[in-house]
């Protein structure tokens, strides 16, 4: 039996799995009668049915688990740009309430747009949050409401 003569297709270069296969199925036509060949093949075949439906279960798994990641990966772009919306949301009506209050209680003004401004917005978009931004958040909270009582206006005169 030789490749010329045979019902089994010539070795494709492109493919060197199948192409080792069909190299191996050859020698086994030459070495073995057909008798023989199909009982080898007989017994081989249930293991390369187990073995193609391991490897099909097994990419199967593979693309569970990509579609897994991807899912798990949009999931969290969505948190980071909900924390970023919010956080420039939050930034900017800070700001725009600190501006506003300013001229009644300067110390308001100051504390929505010194530390804590930045603290916020550390939290909200960084998703972070240090012991310094707390102290520092704290101190200018006792500040504030230090000069707070301080400042009071003095009542309108009576009319």
């Amino acid at each position: 039996m030789s490749p010329e003569n045979s019902a089994v297709p010539a070795p494709r270069e492109d493919d060197p799995l199948l192409s080792a296969g069909l190299k191996i199925a050859m020698q086994w036509g030459q070495a073995l009668d057909t008798d023989k060949l199909k009982v080898a093949l007989d017994a081989l075949e249930p293991q390369l049915k187990r073995e193609h439906q391991l490897r099909v279960k097994q990419l199967d798994m593979q693309v569970r688990k990509q579609e897994a990641e991807e899912r798990k990966d949009k999931r969290r772009h969505t948190l980071r740009m909900t924390g970023l919306i919010v956080g420039a949301v939050v930034g900017i009506a800070m700001l725009g309430a600190g501006v506003y209050t300013v001229k009644d209680a300067w110390w308001l003004g100051c504390l929505l747009c010194g530390p804590v401004f930045v603290a916020a917005l550390k939290i909200f978009v960084l998703r972070r949050s240090d012991k310094y931004d707390i102290q520092a958040v704290a101190d200018v909270t006792k500040l504030g409401t230090r000069q707070a009582g301080q400042s009071q206006p003095p009542p309108p005169p009576p009319v």
